[in-house]
């Protein structure tokens, strides 16, 4: 009597495990919509036409008071002149309201002059400044 008991219970676990093998899985259907593309480079606008040479190389920028030094190779620069700054990730143009030569204020500077002017926007060191 003992082994016809045992052989029931056997029989009762066999069938648990068929009928956890018997669930399906339901998979989605792939989607017919198209992949999100990836984000595009954004081309920079083209700035105005320049002159084939610069008037000069910013040498600093002063982030605290949003001014850039720059060094005059070329030409001459007076208050009320626009010029144009252009580098790698720099490219705006600015009229000259003010500047400096070693802290005093200035009307005009020619080559070979460090000056200092106050900028609306971030410039980088080497970057190109063109009259306009």
């Amino acid at each position: 009597m003992a082994k016809k008991a045992k052989k029931t219970k056997r029989k009762k676990v066999a069938s648990k495990k068929k009928s956890l093998k018997k669930k399906k899985v339901t998979r989605k259907k792939p989607s017919t919509k198209k992949p999100k593309s990836k984000k595009k480079k954004t081309k920079l606008p083209k700035g105005p036409e320049l002159p084939e040479e610069p008037i000069g190389k910013v040498t600093h920028y002063f982030p605290k008071v949003r001014a850039t030094a720059l060094m005059i190779e070329r030409d001459e620069v007076r208050v009320g002149d626009t010029l144009y700054f252009k580098g790698h990730t720099t490219h705006f143009k600015q009229t000259v309201d003010s500047m400096q030569i070693n802290h005093q204020s200035v009307n005009q500077a020619s080559a070979g002059d460090e000056i200092g002017i106050r900028t609306k926007s971030r410039t980088r060191e080497h970057d190109l400044v063109f009259k306009l």
